[in-house]
């Protein structure tokens, strides 16, 4: 069958690494996909967000199933919109991605449905919310409803701290349309984790853990990011919180969607703190996580591809999953001065080095080719990911990769699976 994975990030370029090996698929496509997509995937001129013009795209090529990678198109509707148009989909539908999109949604579900999850309330006006902020005192947890690519929640250490969240996002702007709510959530102490699962409807399949590293540099310091990277499986996931988290969290969302007339099928991604109470629900995402997926899909030994056909088609009752016993790390590449300001088009050299290390893959988030060179086109830019017997293995392979790597202007943390090792 055709393929058409939609995105351009490291997320896109491990499922079409992981696709491209599916006997099921003949000729695959991304859009608009990266250079490092290029060299396994046909890539298409078109947005991720062009939600008219991945239809396009995909009738054009006569596509027979299509992947959605991203938030943003999965929120915009592009799965009703290819379905629509008949061609196969796997992600939510819109009015179930809002279990992302909206996380003002999201906590009055948990809410409603007693999945454990931090005490929160909701704001539109800034000094509501500073009263609230007063009346609960710090730390706290100051987050932008709608989309905000990961930069949207900022832990506030004090009341101060959070004054300043509350202005930045609903008087400044700072996420447009995203940040026209805020929601304030109790602080929450323990390891974070993520947890992963295919849903269709009532039928639930869980994939694996990770744990993915948000801030910039080193002992976790510095601003929030998208993710500077991740590995799997997590150990503070034990099987007995593995158990908790299908019975307290997944299955009661699944659950909870249908009832609110919002059925949900596709990858749902569970953001856990695993507190001395258990498990509790940080935020769900409505795809695969990024980084989390490169590590999640070095690890899978089985059929993507057709696991996520039997997903879209409601026979995950029919399939298993068969995994590497072997750990997985991603250290994220970025562009120095991420996640603020920074520039483009700087030249990265090496890469085949890093890839010829046994063990290891390099996944692009954000490049691009330019007068025959490979240049950084974003701030996460590539994700060197690598297997090995231990979380402390892997990572050892890992870095001996990134120092294969000539970029003077990237910058990497050097601690990823920090807390794993640790233990």
């Amino acid at each position: 069958m055709k393929v058409l994975v939609v995105g351009s990030g490291g997320r896109e370029h491990a499922l079409c690494w992981a696709i491209a090996h599916s006997p099921l698929c003949t000729a695959l496509f991304c859009a608009p996909g990266n250079a490092g997509i290029a060299a396994v995937a046909t890539c298409l001129p078109v947005a991720a967000d062009d939600v008219e013009g991945i239809v396009a795209a995909a009738h054009g090529y006569a596509i027979d199933f299509a992947v959605i990678g991203p938030e943003a198109p999965l929120v915009a509707g592009v799965v009703d919109r290819l379905e629509e148009a008949g061609i196969a989909t796997f992600g939510p539908r819109q009015e179930a991605a809002a279990i992302e999109g909206s996380k003002a949604f999201m906590k009055e579900l948990c809410a409603r449905f007693d999945i454990p999850s931090a005490a929160f309330a909701r704001f539109d006006e800034p000094e509501a919310a500073k009263s609230y902020i007063h009346r609960k005192g710090a730390p706290i947890v100051v987050k932008a409803d709608g989309l905000a690519a990961g930069k949207g929640v900022m832990v506030c250490r004090t009341e101060n701290e959070a004054h300043a969240a509350v202005d930045h996002i609903l008087i400044e702007g700072a996420f447009g349309a995203a940040g026209s709510e805020v929601v304030i959530e109790e602080f929450l102490e323990g390891e974070e984790a993520s947890f992963f699962a295919l849903v269709h409807h009532g039928q639930v399949l869980p994939l694996a853990s990770a744990q993915d590293h948000k801030p910039a540099f080193d002992g976790d310091e510095g601003p929030n990011t998208g993710g500077m990277g991740a590995y799997s499986p997590a150990p503070v996931v034990t099987p007995a919180i593995a158990d908790q988290v299908m019975s307290t969290i997944i299955r009661p969302a699944v659950a909870a969607m249908a009832e609110v007339g919002r059925p949900y099928t596709g990858l749902l991604y569970a953001g856990l703190m695993i507190t001395a109470d258990g498990p509790k629900l940080l935020e769900f995402n409505a795809r695969f996580g990024d980084p989390e997926c490169q590590p999640l899909l070095v690890r899978l030994k089985s059929d993507l591809l057709e696991a996520l056909i039997a997903c879209r088609d409601g026979r995950l009752d029919q399939i298993s999953l068969h995994w590497h016993d072997d750990a997985a790390l991603t250290v994220v590449m970025a562009t120095r001065g991420y996640p603020g300001y920074y520039p483009r088009g700087s030249v990265i050299r090496g890469v085949d080095r890093a890839e010829a290390v046994p063990g290891v893959a390099v996944f692009h988030a954000g490049t691009t080719r330019k007068d025959g060179h490979l240049v950084a086109d974003g701030g996460r830019v590539l994700g060197v990911t690598a297997r090995g017997p231990t979380v402390a293995e892997a990572q050892a392979t890992a870095y001996r990769a990134v120092d294969l790597i000539d970029w003077p202007e990237g910058f990497c943390r050097r601690d990823i699976g920090w807390r794993a090792i640790r233990r």
